[in-house]
């Protein structure tokens, strides 16, 4: 049985998997910049399977409260975010985090100091490197070797915060902005269950595919090929910008995703890091 975008809640046993409860879905192409993250914050917004918005010009915060009043118009609402939602499990419990909400405090008061001083494990900045292999101090998460690199290209480490395709600069000043979430209402998966309305980590690479996401030309190809259900003004949005591209193709394979696995399947190391949701429907990817 395959998703319909804006299906009601559905159970699948055959298949061990629910459908996806949510009537809306938003996927945030986020930014950690300290200067200017208006203006390379984009939202998406399907419904009913259509791509209805797709916008930028909220601060990090000015976002998060703008998805808390959404849940007030449309609590069936799944969001996803392209940042991690946690550290490897050997960084957080350095840090005395047992618990994830633990570890999102530890970024709340250290990380802008981390990243003005770029300490190891964290690299990328002028004059860090990239630490040595180490196997009891590993630079990625357990969900970000899960799956096979698409040609070559796969999850950065959060802790790389410098450089192209760098990570943990937006993980670091999103993670602090998770709880807010929370008391907005928001289940924040995978350390809660995906109830609507909910946040989850995402990879928008795993939407898109391989292309040269930076080059407008290839983005035009991609969007001929796979042509985007919106106005002709968000389809080309999503060809001007690949902010806006990202956010556009992330929020319309969300909708037609199944829901998350229940956190319970899960053992403590995913309840301690986060796990990026990668849904069923990934028609680029496979």
């Amino acid at each position: 049985m395959k998703a319909r975008p804006g299906s009601a809640l559905l159970d699948c046993p055959a298949h061990g998997s629910r459908m996806l409860s949510a009537r809306r879905t938003i996927a945030v192409d986020w930014s950690g910049a300290a200067r200017g993250a208006e203006r390379r914050i984009w939202l998406a917004e399907v419904v009913e399977g259509r791509l209805l918005r797709l916008e930028c010009g909220r601060t990090r915060e000015e976002l998060v409260r703008h998805l808390a009043d959404c849940t007030q118009r449309e609590p069936s609402l799944a969001v996803g975010f392209d940042f991690a939602f946690g550290f490897p499990a050997w960084f957080a419990r350095e840090l005395g985090a047992g618990l994830a909400h633990e570890a999102w405090s530890a970024a709340a008061e250290r990380g802008e100091e981390w990243l003005a001083r770029s300490p190891a494990p964290f690299f990328g900045r002028k004059g860090s490197r990239r630490p040595a292999k180490d196997p009891a101090r590993p630079l990625w998460r357990r969900t970000e070797l899960e799956h096979p690199a698409l040609q070559g290209i796969a999850p950065k480490s959060v802790f790389q915060i410098g450089g192209a395709g760098a990570v943990g600069t937006g993980s670091l000043r999103g993670m602090p902005l998770l709880p807010v979430l929370e008391r907005a209402g928001f289940s924040i998966w995978p350390f809660a269950r995906a109830t609507p309305p909910f946040a989850a980590e995402i990879y928008p690479r795993w939407f898109t595919g391989p292309l040269a996401k930076s080059v407008r030309r290839s983005r035009a190809l991609h969007l001929a090929n796979h042509p985007l259900p919106a106005a002709r003004e968000l389809c080309e949005l999503a060809e001007a910008s690949e902010d806006a591209f990202d956010a556009a193709c992330s929020a319309l394979a969300l909708a037609g995703a199944r829901a998350p696995a229940d956190p319970a399947e899960f053992d403590s190391v995913f309840g301690l890091e986060g796990r990026i949701w990668r849904p069923i429907t990934d028609p680029h990817a496979q």
